[in-house]
């Protein structure tokens, strides 16, 4: 067949394939009355997982499966859009880490807010100005981000989606390397590159400031002289900034897992994951036993990690991650356990691992 028959029978399929997709969103509306009529969340992060994973199974190539997936997440966001113009809160604005998980978990058809603080955001899902929030909860070099742990410990809201993003820094700015005198990002990012700082702009000759969010620091350099940035590349772009070096992490493997919240976690999905925190009784051994329900009903623990209960010295909060469901019998089972041995328990939400 010649190049005209070809480009013919694309645009047969075209239509074909709008038709079906128009016939997929009348469906979706029907569904979001359904919710409605009996106040059902409108994302569905369990139904999310099926549909992914049955339309990568379902696909024989010669498309990738991530394009497929990636094809589908615009389809259900359009479909999202339909069954209520969802408004989704994030850290940062256009550009930060946040918006691009948000964007990597909800698609582009729905309304994002951004927020100047991980504070904010839980404010704006907590009073109904937003559905869902998204939150940085743990970077794979710095580890837990303190200021959504302690969130999430206060909040009634639950974690209902985890996504990871592999995170890359780049050096934007103005003016030459050799002329900067100032150097902004959170103080995540500016410990994630601190070797790379110490090597190329040496503390003493260049000021490290620390804002609330990458997309302020992009901001800043863009109008201040001899300042310079470090953010995702995505801000060059947006602020109009020159990227002076790309990947200036200390580690390449850098990724950062965000937390979706929202008033109520997911249903078991048969893959996930449940997050806690606890705190423990202070007598020797104390530890050791509050982990105890975990092996005895043969759960894996994924992460574990200690912060300082701010309100009452040398007695600390243990944040854990574990396989299953908090509906699961042998999740139920050993969190009850867990229960009555210790001071404190608070489930921060089960979601698709």
């Amino acid at each position: 067949m010649d190049l005209t028959h070809l480009r013919q029978k694309i645009d047969l399929l075209d239509e074909k394939i709008v038709a079906v997709l128009n016939e997929r969103a009348q469906v979706s509306l029907e569904i979001g009355k359904a919710k409605k009529a009996t106040n059902a969340g409108i994302y569905a992060p369990a139904r999310e997982r099926k549909v992914l994973d049955r339309v990568k199974a379902l696909n024989k190539g010669p498309m990738p499966s991530g394009a497929v997936e990636a094809i589908y997440r615009e389809v259900m966001s359009s479909s999202l859009s339909l069954e209520k113009p969802l408004r989704i809160a994030y850290l940062g604005s256009e550009g930060s880490n946040s918006h691009t998980a948000a964007l990597k978990k909800f698609g582009s058809q729905l309304v994002y807010v951004g927020c100047g603080s991980i504070e904010d955001v839980f404010t704006r899902v907590e009073h109904h100005d937003c559905d869902y929030g998204v939150v940085p909860i743990e970077n794979s070099v710095e580890g837990t981000v303190t200021p959504t742990a302690d969130r999430l410990v206060e909040s009634n809201l639950q974690a209902c989606a985890e996504i990871t993003i592999r995170i890359s820094h780049s050096l934007l700015s103005k003016c030459p390397i050799e002329r900067i005198k100032k150097v902004y990002s959170n103080p995540q990012v500016l410990a994630q590159c601190r070797n790379w700082l110490m090597a190329n702009l040496s503390s003493e000759k260049v000021a490290q400031i620390a804002v609330g969010a990458t997309t302020d620091a992009a901001c800043i350099a863009s109008h201040e002289k001899n300042a310079a940035a470090i953010t995702s590349p995505e801000c060059a772009r947006i602020y109009k900034l020159p990227v002076l070096k790309t990947d200036i992490q200390d580690i390449a493997h850098n990724a950062t897992r965000f937390f979706v919240i929202a008033k109520q976690d997911a249903p078991s999905t048969g893959r996930d994951k449940t997050s806690i925190v606890f705190s423990i009784k202070d007598k020797v051994g104390a530890l050791q036993a509050m982990l105890s329900p975990f092996a005895k009903n043969k759960i894996n623990m994924t992460r574990i990690e200690s912060r300082p209960i701010k309100r009452k010295a040398w007695d600390y909060y243990f944040f854990v991650d574990l396989e299953g469901h908090r509906d699961d019998v042998k999740v139920k089972k050993a969190l009850g356990q867990l229960e009555g041995m210790c001071k404190f328990l608070k489930i921060l939400g089960s979601y698709p691992a």
